[in-house]
């Protein structure tokens, strides 16, 4: 009777827990709007389709590259590749990440590729800071919108940004920290082990055993992404409708420390893209924002906007979760800082 209880208890938790999961959340969210707010439930959707379809191509690259590199057994020669210069790849890494077209959701494929082949998680979070905050196309539309002064502030931020957290975790790594960045399942299957090790074997269609390999890596990174990537699109659709980032923002205006920090602080859970942010930027600040404010809401909402942070979540582990949050608020409460001072 004991056993029979104790596999009921069991069976009762191991249905919690898919309940709980993260597809369950994906079937949840939809369902529950569709309950109490039919009207919302396709802009919703389609928000979060839209998103998730921008990314698809992001995705698929990244899968089969791990994959790819996996198989083939080259993932030693990327890490490699890195070894020796970590400051040259993080000023690099900072300066690249200003020109990408990533926003802070679609560099996450990217970023699990590049831990999951062994690249140093300093230069990782200089690229991952500077590529959310702008790119040619948003430097544009930020100087359209808000002039060339502000375009090139933020620019500058990005890359500032970027250097300010890669040196920042850099520090930390030496101190101890960070020793396994990934979370458990997080960047891989346990599939290529079986490989030779030390070998580099470029066509790895012609082995079974790394063709084997490849699918395997290919089904369990895939899998990973779209799940996550899925809810962070389904809770952005969520703040999009529920949430305005007008009504967000319409608390900061004045000057002084105290506008720019709740600037960030504001700025951080909203969601802004490149292209919207800077119109409904420009009318706050003909409402009373400061500058300097501006500069911390944008540079903020772009950093850790709650979908990005929760894809961030879903591949690394709490300290460099916890990191990566630090160092974008802290970032972008200097930005404001310093363009509040030098611009005019």
């Amino acid at each position: 009777m004991t056993a029979l209880v104790l596999r009921s208890v069991g069976g009762l938790r191991t249905g919690a827990r898919g309940v709980l999961s993260v597809w369950g959340f994906i079937v949840a969210i939809p369902l529950a709007v569709a309950l109490l707010d039919t009207s919302n439930v396709t802009d919703i959707l389609r928000i979060a389709a839209e998103a998730f379809a921008g990314t698809l191509p992001y995705i698929a690259g990244a899968v089969l590259l791990i994959a790819w590199l996996k198989a083939s057994g080259a993932t030693a020669l990327v890490s490699r590749a890195f070894e020796g210069r970590e400051t040259r790849m993080i000023v690099l890494a900072a300066v690249l990440g200003g020109l990408a077209p990533f926003c802070s959701c679609e560099v996450i494929p990217l970023i699990a590729g590049l831990l999951a082949v062994g690249v140093p998680l300093s230069a990782i979070m200089a690229f991952w800071l500077s590529s959310p905050l702008i790119d040619p196309s948003s430097m544009l539309i930020t100087a359209a919108a808000l002039g060339w002064d502000f375009a090139a502030g933020k620019a500058v931020a990005a890359i500032a940004l970027g250097l300010f957290g890669g040196l920042g975790v850099r520090f930390l790594v030496w101190r101890g920290a960070f020793a396994q960045p990934l979370r458990q399942g997080a960047g891989g299957s346990c599939c290529a082990g079986g490989l030779e090790e030390g070998k580099t074997v470029w066509g790895f269609w012609r082995e079974p055993s790394r063709r084997a390999a490849f699918r395997a890596e290919a089904v369990v990174n895939g899998r990973f992404l779209v799940k996550w990537l899925a809810l962070a699109y389904l809770i952005e659709g969520l703040l999009v409708t529920y949430v305005p980032a007008e009504m967000i923002a319409g608390v900061v205006g004045g000057d002084g420390l105290g506008p720019i920090a709740m600037g960030a602080l504001v700025g951080a859970p909203a969601y802004l893209n490149g292209y919207a942010a800077p119109a409904l930027v420009a009318g706050l600040m003909e409402q009373g924002m400061s500058p300097g404010a501006a500069m911390a809401f944008m540079v903020a909402g772009s950093v850790s906007c709650i979908p990005a942070m929760v894809a961030v979540w879903s591949i690394v582990r709490r300290q460099v979760f916890a990191a990566y949050l630090c160092f974008g608020i802290a970032g972008a409460i200097l930005s404001g800082l310093l363009f509040a001072a030098l611009a005019p």
